[in-house]
């Protein structure tokens, strides 16, 4: 199955993101932001679809504007 571009584009924003903000372990940042490692993980590697609230979630525990996540989806 072939994952989609945006998917990547967003996966590689969250890791760029969540490694600039000093968050190494997937684990601890998904401890941080209330999701399992797994989930963090997949969308990362752009395998999971995110949700709404899991966007809002993430730019929260990343100190950003949700937009900042989407900046480089196309």
């Amino acid at each position: 199955m072939s994952i989609p571009a945006h998917r990547v584009a967003f996966g590689d924003r969250l890791r760029d993101l969540r490694r600039e903000r000093g968050w190494e372990s997937q684990e601890a940042f998904a401890h941080h932001v209330g999701l399992d490692r797994t989930y963090i993980s997949g969308l990362e590697r752009g395998r999971r679809n995110p949700t709404l609230d899991v966007i809002g979630k993430l730019a929260h525990g990343l100190d950003v504007r949700p937009v900042d996540l989407l900046a480089t989806v196309a």
